[in-house]
């Protein structure tokens, strides 16, 4: 299976999405949010491998 742009957009939105509730303990209250670099990467990859297993099993 070969994931298009579109796809990984998708997955990057739903990643984004799934973080939305995540907040540092340590990081001042202020009104914007910034997320580690790592930790969207691995939300991402981590998104990209509960799709690349469906589709494994949908096969």
């Amino acid at each position: 299976m070969v994931l298009t742009v579109a796809d990984m957009n998708r997955l990057e939105q739903a990643a984004r999405v799934s973080m939305s509730g995540f907040q540092d303990p340590e990081a001042p209250a202020s009104g914007s949010r910034h997320f580690h670099p790592m930790l969207h990467f691995a939300a991402v990859v981590l998104v990209a491998a509960v799709v690349l297993a469906a589709a494994w099993h949908l096969t």
